[in-house]
């Protein structure tokens, strides 16, 4: 039990700090961009990618799909109907972005990496301690580095776009959050009573599911430092911009 403990709440803090960082950034660029056509192009893939991870939570949970928006100004949308699995269900289409988009940024980093020439250094699968945080900045650094500076890459360019329209919509919205929060809370609670419990094969599975959650929550962190080391600066460049474009005489 004690030995499981910190890891749960590990997870939790870290799916928190994923949600955080995605809202957080989202709300940045839309409040910076000077047109609103630029925050939806840079928007669009990252919505797309958002809602065929709904749809395929659907398809997983058995869920009928009855109207599907990919993209539109005001974001994307999926319509269906209840799933087959009551509350879990609701839970699996509502935070499948959470999962999903992050293990697409980790298939886009194989691509580049293989097959078009960017380096990315090592990084830990589990952000779960001080040395593992400190091995997943020292690797972002080194890719920024080796692909921008040692040798330029400019495919390099094109995957930080993508990483950043991905991480903006990792997020579930607030209507995901509502129409999962019972799942969320029987998850939750399934989870406390396992570890009171200290009964061995539960706790055994629970262990593994802790894991595997980790894993896509410390890809979802080290996208989500890559999206927060390409906004900085374009963030200060924008907001002094408009600043000095509002103090000009007319």
């Amino acid at each position: 039990m004690n030995l499981i403990a910190p890891s749960f709440l590990t997870v939790i803090c870290m799916g928190f700090v994923v949600i955080l960082i995605s809202r957080a950034l989202d709300f940045l660029w839309a409040k910076v961009l000077p047109m609103r056509f630029l925050y939806v192009l840079i928007r669009a893939p990252g919505v797309i990618v958002h809602e065929i991870s709904h749809v395929l939570g659907c398809l997983i949970t058995g869920a009928r799909i009855k109207k599907v928006v990919y993209f539109s100004v005001e974001g994307g949308s999926v319509t269906y109907t209840s799933p087959k699995i009551p509350y879990i269900g609701d839970l699996i289409i509502n935070t499948a972005p959470l999962f999903f988009l992050p293990l697409v940024l980790a298939a886009c980093t194989w691509i580049f990496s293989e097959h078009l020439g960017c380096v990315f250094p090592p990084v830990p699968l589990h952000a779960d301690s001080a040395d593992a945080l400190f091995g997943l900045f020292t690797g972002i650094l080194g890719m920024f580095t080796v692909n921008l500076i040692t040798r330029f890459n400019p495919w390099f360019l094109l995957y930080l776009y993508l990483t950043l329209t991905v991480v903006l919509s990792v997020a579930p919205s607030t209507q995901d959050i509502r129409n999962a929060a019972i799942g969320i809370s029987i998850i939750a609670v399934a989870g406390i009573l396992i570890l009171w419990s200290s009964f061995p094969p539960a706790v055994s599975i629970l262990e593994g599911i802790l894991n595997l959650v980790s894993t896509g929550f410390t890809l979802g962190l080290l996208f989500g430092i890559i999206s927060l080391l390409i906004s900085t600066p374009l963030a200060v460049w924008f907001m002094h911009k408009k600043i000095q474009d509002a103090g000009r005489p007319l």
